[in-house]
């Protein structure tokens, strides 16, 4: 798999709840790639929680240092990143996530309603009817997140384990060796 990824970063996007870090954690190490969580480096940089950042400067302030954050990570090879959910809401921000493989992490509402209902860290969540705010957030992104390289439906009964295994077995449907691209275009 190495051979075939050639360095290429691995870019996890989706909802929040569907895993993006805890897959991503499994899928570096399974890689032996670094790996990095959007959000985490944000709280470092600024040495804010995000629902500090998004109280006292705005979402719009916080996906411009979620833009630079990024734009940081892309330079690099070798890594897995996990994105904030949103991420994909600003155009310049694909441009970024062009430099690697793109994996949209698909969870059902319900899951998301599952693994969220006592999450207090994120400042979107913050309404009186969690499954109308999720579904509405999800029908905003998810012709966005359907650009992606992969999609990766992930149900209840999967272990991240079994979702890196998944996603290590579809990478190969759209990444070609070289060899094989250097021959299809002779």
């Amino acid at each position: 798999m190495q051979q075939l990824l050639q360095g290429v970063n691995i870019f996890l996007i989706g909802m929040m709840g569907t895993g993006k870090t805890t897959v991503g954690q499994v899928l570096a190490k399974r890689l032996s790639y670094r790996f990095f969580d959007t959000d985490v480096l944000i709280e470092r940089v600024t040495q804010q929680t995000i629902n500090d950042i998004f109280a006292t400067e705005g979402e719009e302030a916080f996906r411009d240092i979620e833009s630079q954050v990024l734009a940081e990570l892309a330079a690099y090879t070798k890594s897995i990143i996990a994105t904030g959910g949103g991420i994909i809401l600003q155009q310049k921000n694909w441009s970024y996530l062009h430099h690697g493989l793109i994996i949209w992490l698909d969870s059902p509402v319900d899951l998301l309603i599952k693994r969220l209902a006592e999450d207090t860290t994120r400042p979107l969540l913050k309404a009186t009817d969690l499954n109308l705010k999720l579904e509405f957030l999800l029908e905003q992104r998810r012709s966005l997140y359907a650009q992606s390289d992969l999609h990766i439906r992930i149900n209840d009964q999967q272990t991240p384990d079994d979702i890196v295994t998944q996603i290590l077995a579809m990478i190969p449907t759209v990444i070609k060796p070289k060899l094989e691209i250097f021959q299809n275009n002779n």
